[in-house]
């Protein structure tokens, strides 16, 4: 990301002043406007393996087995872009991707997430329908979430579980009686 890219970002941030959220670079990928797919997807597989893998903690190995022994779909429902948590739900073996997809024109991203966007109640939405489609039950189905923006999903699960909490998720769990879980 480039001077330009980082005012641009600053630009979108100020746009929705106030109230200050930074939903508006959720939703608007601006260090991506006018940028090639290729040259940002291409290296999507070396950052995964370089930087995601060394990353992911032997408490989320051992608890994506428990949940596969138990006969437990495994999904991957985030707002992330596709591209870069394709190669972690391949190599997890996950069951479903449900991620965010950023808008193309041609051969360049436009910047921003094509709708339905898995975030906040989009999340939800999106976990409702792949449960409909599927044939799951949200009642008996776990979650795992660390912010704000996974709440209205938590919510709709019978098993929510907080894990390493930022942005106020110690006290809304510790409220609700959800397990919130610490993993490096």
């Amino acid at each position: 990301m480039g001077p330009k890219d980082l005012l641009r970002s600053v630009g979108v941030l100020l746009r929705d002043i106030p109230p200050f959220s930074f939903d508006p670079l959720r939703r608007y990928k601006a260090y991506l406007a006018g940028k090639p797919i290729e040259s940002i997807e291409a290296p999507a597989q070396h950052f995964f393996w370089e930087h995601i893998l060394p990353r992911i903690s032997e408490q989320a190995r051992r608890a994506l087995e428990e949940h596969r022994a138990q006969g437990h779909r495994l999904v991957l429902l985030t707002g992330c872009p596709d591209f870069l948590v394709d190669p972690l739900a391949t190599y997890l073996k996950l069951d479903h991707v449900i991620a965010g997809r950023l808008e193309r024109a041609d051969t360049v991203f436009t910047g921003g997430m094509v709708d339905p966007y898995p975030y906040r109640e989009g999340k939800r939405l999106a976990a409702v329908r792949l449960a409909a489609e599927q044939g799951l039950d949200l009642g008996a189905s776990f979650m795992y979430g660390d912010s704000p923006g996974d709440l209205p999903a938590l919510e709709a699960v019978g098993h929510p579980r907080v894990v390493n909490p930022i942005r106020g998720m110690t006290r809304i769990a510790r409220r609700r009686g959800w397990p919130i879980l610490y993993w490096s």
